[in-house]
């Protein structure tokens, strides 16, 4: 079965879409839309998401957070939305009796859900899809090792070069400026989103799956500052599981690329059910 569901926040209202199906499971997933989408996703994602789940009997509530879509109010940054889903989970969990809730995000949303997973006891997991965490000095590093450094051994790019097609001083500045920047120690400012988001993952108890496109910059960008620094000691956890989909774009865009995620999703889920909810 799939409604719309009213979502009550403050003196405003969010709508968010319930697929729920006959027999549910004792886990269910709110999905938190990220960058500038609404609840139906890219290449309709998140609906396709939803339904699969939906078929191994597992709810899923998928929402617009203020803002965005058919919800009330003024656009929220991703990093300020802790109330919206505090909002969706509370309509989720009256709606269902559901009280054990995995966060799943792709990007940003990825991102803010690290920040508020740690202060709902109902967040029994977390599905993190190629988080936004984006620096001056990981970009200047993603830049020089995975983007300059496969133009270099591209052919189409050598045939541009000596076809006089690319501009060699742009490039060059450009070029200069990344391998400046990926020489910069950068220290995490205490209230930024990117501080806020290590200590919010480390200080959550539960599980975490981590889902990595190969063929993605802001993937490259969050392991590059987080899977390298020992100070998110919870990605080197037994709690977290890594996945990476080699040849993936950022949002998953094939048939294929989204079954894999469909399919580590509900093996994920299942694994939070089957385990004792009290340890």
């Amino acid at each position: 079965m799939e409604r719309a569901l009213a979502i009550p926040i403050k003196d405003l209202q969010m709508l968010g879409i319930l697929h729920q199906p006959e027999t549910c499971a004792e886990v269910g997933v709110v999905l938190i839309v990220g960058g500038p989408q609404y609840r139906v996703g890219s290449h309709r994602q998140f609906v396709q998401l939803a339904r699969a789940l939906a078929r191994e009997g597992i709810t899923c509530l998928r929402f617009d957070y203020r803002g965005m879509g058919d919800s009330e109010g003024g656009k929220q940054p991703f990093e300020n939305i802790d109330l919206d889903i505090e909002a969706a989970c509370d309509a989720f969990s009256a709606e269902t009796g559901i009280q054990r809730i995995v966060l799943w995000g792709l990007c940003d949303a990825a991102s803010a859900a690290m920040i508020y997973a740690p202060t709902d006891p109902r967040i029994a997991g977390l599905v993190l899809l190629n988080p936004w965490l984006r620096s001056e000095a990981a970009m200047g590093k993603t830049m020089v090792r995975h983007y300059y450094l496969r133009r270099l051994l591209s052919i189409n790019f050598w045939r541009k070069l000596l076809g006089g097609k690319v501009n060699m001083n742009g490039s060059l500045q450009d070029l200069g400026g990344f391998v400046h920047a990926s020489r910069e120690k950068e220290e995490l400012p205490e209230n930024s989103y990117q501080a806020r988001m290590q200590a919010g993952l480390n200080r959550f108890r539960g599980q975490i799956c981590l889902i990595l496109s190969g063929s993605d910059l802001t993937a490259r960008e969050f392991e590059q500052q987080a899977l390298e620094d020992t100070q998110w000691a919870a990605l080197k956890s037994g709690k977290a599981q890594i996945h990476r989909l080699p040849k993936a774009d950022h949002t998953f865009s094939s048939a294929g690329f989204k079954t894999e995620v469909e399919a580590l999703t509900c093996e994920y889920i299942a694994s939070l059910i089957t385990e004792d909810p009290a340890r």
